[in-house]
């Protein structure tokens, strides 16, 4: 297999049981995401272990998303210590002494803890908060799965699911609002949640565009939204060249949180066989107090 290095002229393979680690001065109790390229070497499901003790996470690599083999990942973390050791270790035992995962061009930020705008019940609704895009890797960063929201590389956003969200922004893709977004690129297992005050018995409104992100991802798309019992279908017809649509769903709380999902309904692939899917920005809620039939709009 030949891989062309994205950053630089060199990577690092980690071999069976192998870890890189690097010191770190960090600010106690701030969060930080982490952005690095990996790439499979192997056939095998590898997976790589990320920790900042005393906390770690699993990446799965099984799915391969970018189309040049390489893909980039994020993970979070809180700061426990004023100086920390980041570890990525390779778990994995392979038979053959050549496989094992590449890592390249490793990068860490600081998380700003989102707030509420004025008109916006959700937080950091238009994914403008989030995780380090790395020069020249031009195939977003990937959101892990099962990623809670107290240390998500996404502040505020959970990944409630089996596959991974691509974080896209607007340098290397189109986007419907800002400079961030999110792809669902793995159908119905790609949920992107977020948990919100309410008071029961109030009406609310949940607004979002929906679209793609020009790269190359076509076909007949339909992205899924819920907000307690009601859910909204929003078909999205994609060339591949960019493009969005707003839609709007009204629902009433039935609960003193609730949770705002996203997903897609179908899965995508792109020509050269990589996942895809529809892109949710600029999402907005807002309360209506007074509770109003039933309403589902696509603008």
């Amino acid at each position: 297999m030949l891989l062309v290095v994205p950053q630089g002229a060199y990577a690092v393979r980690l071999g069976n049981d192998a870890s890189i680690l690097q010191r770190i001065p960090v600010a106690r109790g701030s969060y930080y995401a982490i952005t690095f390229s990996a790439a499979r070497t192997c056939a095998q499901a590898e997976r790589l272990n990320v920790s900042v003790s005393p906390e770690s996470g699993v990446l799965p690599m099984q799915t391969i998303y970018g189309s040049n083999g390489w893909d980039s990942y994020a993970w979070a973390f809180k700061a426990k210590l004023d100086v920390v050791e980041l570890v990525i270790h390779n778990p994995g035992v392979e038979e053959d002494p050549a496989c094992g995962p590449l890592i390249d061009a490793v990068a860490i930020r600081t998380l700003y803890p989102p707030t509420l705008s004025k008109g916006n019940m959700l937080k950091n609704g238009g994914f403008e908060e989030g995780p380090y895009f790395l020069p020249n890797a031009s195939w977003g960063v990937l959101v892990p799965p099962n990623i809670e929201d107290d240390h998500s590389p996404l502040p505020a956003w959970m990944i409630m699911s089996s596959k991974a969200v691509k974080y896209v922004d607007a340098a290397h893709f189109k986007v419907p609002e800002g400079a961030r977004a999110v792809e669902l690129v793995g159908g119905k297992e790609s949920a992107l949640v977020q948990e919100v005050r309410t008071v029961p018995g109030w009406a609310y409104r949940l607004s979002f565009a929906v679209g793609d992100s020009a790269d190359g991802c076509k076909g007949s798309m339909v992205a899924e939204a819920y907000a307690a019992r009601s859910t909204l279908k929003v078909p999205y017809e994609s060339n591949g060249a960019g493009g969005y649509k707003r839609a709007v769903l009204d629902f009433v709380a039935v609960r003193d949180r609730t949770r705002v999902v996203f997903q897609s309904a179908f899965y995508h692939m792109k020509a050269d066989g990589t996942l895809c899917g529809p892109v949710i920005d600029d999402a907005k809620l807002v309360g209506l107090r007074k509770k109003p039939s039933a309403r589902r709009l696509m603008l």
